[in-house]
């Protein structure tokens, strides 16, 4: 993995996330100059006084706050996004906030923008081994929708766009812990557990945002990112259930008797949060990432049942 090849900065936006901090901590390590674009919390832990470390303070929200966000800087890394809140909020930041951080991104010459997208803004339906741009786009919540028009200014931009599906890992605060939750209220299997989805690590994430930031990879367009061996249900179940030590799923129900156990007879009081669990858990959700990882040169290590370990402790002391 090469050093820039520019004098600039790299502006991670997000640096503070899930995914966004795992991203400062390679950057760091590698001895590039990253300038961190801050909103509501300070310096990330570990990183106050560290060398080659900027901070400015910014709200994707206020567009007027980013002014000036991108002189000096080479790549933008947007990894920031809203994801709860009404139509109006999640536009502001997803739609206008791009839009205003691609002009300073353009006013200051960036060379490169790559931005942490979503396999959400594909119409939900049954999805098998898709490449990039063989499924419809067709969001639905305020979130993906807006994300969606995001990604579409930052490609026009030419910019990159990675979509993972699931992302696990430390920071995790969605995918393990709401699978956990669903489990302690459902105790079947779900049509089996033969759904098959895709899933990547955070620090796989982290490698391969790191390698397209650096000039490695494909360069524009739209780049699927999940380990080559899509995960099964029944894989993704058995392994958080050993790891955690939790009471394994017995006996099988389809959708419609997952919902109705769920919500009531006909599954109407199980909420939409609940709904796309249970989809994630019944219908295949996978994508071919081929073209990435023919393009980059980042392993996708060892497929889930065997990576989930690294993270088991962290998961314990969360939940």
């Amino acid at each position: 993995m090469g050093v820039v090849g520019f004098g600039g900065r790299v502006l991670v936006v997000g640096a503070a996330g899930f995914v966004g901090s795992a991203v400062v901590g390679r950057l760091v390590g590698l001895g590039v100059g990253v300038r961190l674009l801050v909103h509501r919390v300070g310096v990330p832990v570990g990183l106050e006084g560290v060398e080659g470390v900027e901070v400015v303070w910014g709200d994707l929200g206020v567009v007027g706050s980013l002014r000036g966000v991108c002189e000096g800087v080479g790549v933008v890394l947007h990894l920031a996004s809203r994801v709860g809140g009404g139509w109006e909020e999640c536009r502001v930041v997803n739609v206008e906030g791009t839009r205003a951080l691609l002009g300073e991104a353009r006013r200051a010459g960036v060379g490169r923008v790559v931005q942490l997208g979503t396999a959400a803004v594909y119409r939900d339906g049954v999805h098998r081994g898709a490449v990039e741009g063989e499924l419809e786009e067709g969001p639905v919540s305020a979130a993906s929708v807006t994300r969606l028009e995001g990604e579409r200014l930052v490609l026009g931009a030419g910019g990159t766009v990675l979509r993972p599906h699931l992302v696990f890992g430390q920071g995790d605060r969605w995918v393990v812990p709401s699978l956990v939750g669903l489990l302690g209220r459902l105790p079947f299997w779900v049509d089996g557990g033969r759904a098959r989805m895709s899933m990547v690590s955070v620090d796989v994430l982290a490698d391969v945002l790191v390698e397209l930031a650096l000039g490695g990879g494909v360069s524009g367009g739209v780049l699927h990112v999940g380990h080559p061996v899509p995960v099964s249900a029944r894989e993704l179940v058995g392994t958080v259930v050993g790891e955690l030590g939790l009471v394994l799923p017995s006996g099988e129900v389809d959708v419609e008797g997952a919902l109705a156990w769920l919500g009531g007879v006909g599954g109407g009081g199980a909420d939409a949060g609940v709904r796309r669990l249970v989809s994630l858990l019944a219908v295949d959700h996978w994508y071919d990432s081929g073209r990435l990882w023919g393009s980059v040169g980042v392993s996708p290590g060892p497929r889930f049942s065997q990576a989930f370990g690294r993270y088991a402790e962290w998961y314990r002391q969360q939940l």
